[in-house]
């Protein structure tokens, strides 16, 4: 039997495993169920993924009106890394990804839903993913990836992609819409090398300067009607 003292100890409290990309605010609990929604959602689903390394369970519905590109996929990571299941309807989605979960083989196991599910199904997941990090080789990850603004409820954490193409090719906008511990914040991300990652920050131009080079050179010549006049 645990004694008060062993209970309230000072030793530091052991931070969750998570996976992230490239800032720390940027995390995903391992264990948990996530929902990515905006319409990027299956571009932020294979970047998460990617951190992990595979292998994916990829779960969706017969006749689904979207699929995955090749081409886009190997631009993220290695399309061989993902188990694509199809099922012929909702309730069987929600079923596999419990069997993948609860089997604790695949880091990450996904989604793709065309609305939120109900309270008790992501409490199932839940259920499951914690089975799996005791009884698998590694403590897995559920994404349900649902549409626009999502909704799913008992998530442990909501997140939106959206192209950010105003900042250029290959930006993104990332926000957290939902989090326990956290409040909504926003990210610019760009596709590196090493997968998705916040976009440095910009350095901040001097107040002295004009942001453009020729109001710097106007400004910097001598007004002609002073001249005229110390001439005269």
């Amino acid at each position: 039997m645990q004694t008060a003292a062993t209970l309230l100890s000072r030793r530091p409290h052991r931070p969750m495993p998570e996976v992230t990309l490239g800032e720390a605010e940027i995390a995903l609990r391992l264990g948990r169920v996530h929902e990515l929604c905006g319409s990027a959602r299956r571009t932020l689903a294979l970047a998460v993924a990617a951190e992990t390394g595979g292998p994916v369970v990829w779960v969706t519905v017969q006749g689904a009106a979207e699929t995955l590109c090749a081409d886009a996929i190997a631009e993220l990571m290695e399309p061989g890394q993902i188990l694509f299941v199809t099922v012929p309807k909702r309730d069987m989605l929600l079923w596999a990804m419990e069997e993948a979960l609860r089997d604790g083989q695949a880091p990450v196991v996904v989604g793709d839903l065309t609305a939120p599910p109900a309270m008790v199904p992501v409490r199932r997941l839940h259920l499951a993913a914690e089975a799996g990090c005791g009884g698998g080789v590694c403590r897995p990850l559920a994404l349900l990836l649902t549409p626009d603004d999502g909704g799913a409820p008992g998530i442990e954490t909501r997140w939106s992609l959206e192209p950010a193409h105003h900042e250029g090719q290959g930006h993104w906008t990332i926000s957290r819409l939902r989090a326990r511990m956290a409040p909504p914040r926003e990210w610019v991300m760009m596709h590196t090398r090493t997968g998705l990652k916040p976009r440095a920050p910009r350095p901040k131009r001097s107040p002295d300067i004009p942001a453009n080079p020729a109001d710097f050179a106007r400004n910097s010549l001598p007004d002609p009607e002073e001249t005229t006049q110390s001439v005269g």
